[in-house]
C-alpha cells in the first residue's frame, strides 16, 4: 500500500516538473517571437536586410543565453547567504574573477555582433536596435510588475 502511495507522489511530482517546465518554454518562445516581431517593426527592415541580419542577430541571442547559462550557473549555487558568509577572501576573489570573466565574454559578444551588423545595417538602423531592445524589457518588466 505505501508503495503505491509513494509511487503515486513520485509520478506527480514528475509530472508537474515536465508541466512546469514546458509552460516555462512556451512562455520564452513567447516572449522571443514578440521581441521579433518588436524589432521588426521598430527597424522597419528591407527583405535584403532582414536576410542578413536575423541570422547574425539569432546568433548573438544564442551566445549570450550559452555564456549566461555555462558562467552564470557555475556559481549561483555560491550565491545565497550562507555560503557567502562562510567565503574567505580567496574564493570571493576567485568568484569575482569569474564574475568579471562572465561580464567581459557577454561584452565581447556583444562588440563583436555590433561589428557584424556595420556591414549589413545602416548605423541609424543599429543605434534603433539598441532602442528597440530596452523599450522591450522595460515594456516587458512593466508588464511583469503589473500583473503583481
Amino acid at each position: 500500500m505505501k508503495t503505491i502511495k509513494l509511487l503515486t507522489l513520485i509520478l506527480c511530482v514528475i509530472s508537474f516538473n515536465g508541466f512546469s517546465q514546458r509552460r516555462f518554454e512556451e512562455k520564452k518562445e513567447k516572449i522571443k517571437s514578440l521581441k521579433i516581431a518588436y524589432i521588426t517593426n521598430e527597424l522597419n527592415l528591407t527583405p535584403d536586410e532582414a536576410t542578413k541580419f536575423w541570422p547574425l542577430f539569432n546568433a548573438f541571442e544564442t551566445r549570450q543565453s550559452e555564456i549566461r547559462i555555462q558562467k552564470i550557473k557555475g556559481y549561483l549555487d555560491r550565491m545565497d547567504d550562507e555560503v557567502l558568509n562562510r567565503m574567505s577572501d580567496k574564493e570571493a576573489n576567485a568568484l569575482l574573477i569569474q564574475l568579471e570573466n562572465t561580464e567581459e565574454d557577454l561584452y565581447i559578444n556583444k562588440k563583436k555582433f555590433l561589428n557584424n551588423l556595420k556591414g549589413v545595417l545602416p548605423p541609424i538602423k543599429i543605434i534603433k536596435l539598441k532602442r528597440a531592445e530596452d523599450n522591450f524589457n522595460k515594456k516587458l518588466l512593466q508588464q511583469y510588475r503589473d500583473k503583481k
